[in-house]
C-alpha cells in the first residue's frame, strides 16, 4: 500500500486539551537530561517570570503525539506504521510551555512527496492555550518506506 497524495491539506479535529502536569514537566527534562532549574523548580521558575516549570522545547512531542496517532489510523492516508521511519522534527514557538497549561492540539498534513520508491509526509500540528493564543507548531516529517 503507498501513501494517498490526496491527504494533503488534510487537517484532522483537535485532539481533547492537554493539561500539561509539573511532574510530567519535571520527567521529560530528567529524560532528556535537561537540567536548568527551570525544568525542576516552580520557585526558579517563577523569579524568571513564569506561572510554573517550563517544559524543555521537545516536550511539544508529547502533545504532537496524539495528532500523529490520528493520522496514522486513518485508513484513506494508506501509511503503514511498520514501514515509517522519523525523518525530521521541528518546532516554531509563540512561548514556552509552563506547567498548567491546558493545550489543544491539530494536525494539518502540509506535503507529501515521492522520493525513491519512499514517501515523505510532512505533518504540521498547532498548538493552542484555553485562549486559543499560538503556544506551538510542531512539525514532522515522516518518512514511509516504499515495498520492497
Amino acid at each position: 500500500m503507498t501513501v494517498n497524495p490526496a491527504i494533503q491539506g488534510r487537517e484532522f479535529p483537535p485532539v481533547p486539551p492537554y493539561l500539561v502536569g509539573r511532574e510530567k514537566v519535571r520527567e521529560f527534562a530528567r529524560a532528556v537530561l535537561a537540567t536548568s532549574p527551570l525544568h525542576h523548580d516552580p520557585d526558579a521558575a517563577r523569579a524568571a517570570g513564569y506561572a510554573d516549570v517550563v517544559a524543555p522545547p521537545t516536550f511539544a512531542v508529547v502533545i504532537q503525539e496524539a495528532t500523529l496517532a490520528q493520522l496514522l489510523a486513518d485508513p484513506d492516508a494508506g501509511i503503514d506504521f511498520s514501514r515509517v521511519v522519523h525523518g525530521d522534527q521541528r518546532f516554531s514557538f509563540g512561548r514556552p510551555i509552563v506547567a498548567g497549561d491546558e493545550l489543544t492540539a491539530t494536525l494539518r498534513v502540509s506535503s507529501v512527496k515521492s522520493l525513491g520508491g519512499n514517501s515523505m509526509v510532512t505533518a504540521e500540528t498547532t498548538v493552542t492555550d484555553h485562549d486559543g493564543a499560538h503556544v506551538v507548531t510542531a512539525i514532522s516529517t515522516l518518512v514511509v518506506r516504499g515495498d520492497e
